[in-house]
């Protein structure tokens, strides 16, 4: 691989585009050359998150992903005063509903980005679910999911700027 700077804040496209992919980043855009995409399936460094239409994000580390919902999803909540997330073992499918967030103005179905088998959820935000308004792309994450769909799955959720796009267009 042929970058040497640290990409902070990086997401890495979910569509290899031949045999390049591209790394975007708030403060570099790289290209890396790849031979073979699924040898680089379970590298770590490099993290992605993607969106789904019904507002969570999973964040890709290998094959984990990391769930949660979006800015935009808990500002239309309000103060998450109850989260029920899916148990351990539980496995599911894309768009499977597993759970529920409730606020003082709305309940919600939390649904799955992604196939595969709940490895941990965070009972903090069980415990404290306003772990969520506070933080929900690190403290609030809802639960971790070994996912069996990678390379079908990923490709239909939207990247950073995509998920911005489709916020725009629901404005209307």
């Amino acid at each position: 691989m042929a970058t040497s700077q640290f990409v902070h804040c990086a997401r890495l496209l979910a569509q290899p585009l031949g045999s390049h992919i591209s790394v975007l980043s708030c403060r570099t855009v790289r290209s890396i050359r790849l031979n073979n995409w699924s040898q680089y399936r379970n590298y770590t460094s490099v993290k992605c998150r993607l969106y789904s239409d019904k507002h969570e994000w999973v964040e890709v580390n290998g094959n984990i992903g990391t769930v949660g919902i979006s800015e935009y999803a808990q500002e239309a909540l309000g103060d998450v005063v109850f989260a029920q997330l899916p148990d351990v073992g539980t496995e599911v499918c894309q768009h499977d509903e597993v759970g529920a967030l409730e606020s003082v103005k709305a309940a919600s179905e939390l649904y799955s980005p992604v196939s595969g088998k709940i490895v941990e959820k965070n009972t903090a935000v069980e415990e404290t679910p306003g772990l969520i308004n506070k933080a929900c792309y690190t403290n609030g994450w809802l639960f971790k999911i070994a996912m069996t769909k990678i390379d079908t799955e990923l490709k239909e959720l939207m990247s950073e700027d995509k998920y911005q796009e489709y916020l725009k267009s629901c404005e209307h």
